[in-house]
């Protein structure tokens, strides 16, 4: 029988595979959405593995252009094995996992190699960010302040004083 994480526990795999699919389309990778045939679109695919076992977890892969994907396909249906196309679409996988490893861990992410003979080229997401950190490209104070709307000079201190006039300008 095949045991699956509990509801809770699966919530949290589901929200920490959005945090990487919003992080790797923020480092401008194109993320199909979750469910989106692969023969329609290529990129970063994030997956969630519902297992309570060592293979279940949160995983990224490459899947590259649907054009690679099916000149692949046939070559190992007609058993070319030595194709170049198969190494050169093996070297593209393993290129993309270094890309998105860097790309992940840079943004707070622990990820390792899966490690696992049916997930060659992917990467297991291990945890996030601290909750309630937000993303590096989240919108910033600086960039809600509005221009004009500052009622003080900055380094003034401010100030009750009806006395002194307001010109709303910085």
């Amino acid at each position: 029988m095949f045991d699956k994480v509990s509801s809770d526990e699966l919530a949290g795999m589901e929200a920490l595979a959005r945090r990487v699919r919003n992080e790797l389309a923020a480092a401008g990778l194109p993320v199909p959405a979750p469910g989106l045939h692969l023969v329609l679109a290529g990129g970063a695919e994030v997956m969630v593995d519902d297992g309570a076992d060592t293979a279940g977890g949160v995983f990224v892969g490459w899947s590259a252009s649907p054009r690679l994907g099916e000149c692949t396909s046939r070559a190992l249906r007609l058993r070319l094995l030595d194709d170049p196309l198969l190494r050169h679409s093996s070297e593209i996988a393993a290129a993309m996992r270094q890309a998105m490893a860097a790309i992940l861990t840079s943004a707070g992410f622990a990820v390792e190699h899966a490690n696992d003979e049916y997930r060659p080229h992917q990467l297991r997401v291990l945890d996030g960010p601290a909750q309630g950190v937000p993303p590096i490209w989240s919108l910033r104070d600086e960039e809600l302040t509005m221009p004009g709307w500052q009622t003080t000079n900055p380094g003034e201190s401010a100030s009750n004083d009806s006395t002194s006039p307001s010109t709303g300008q910085t």
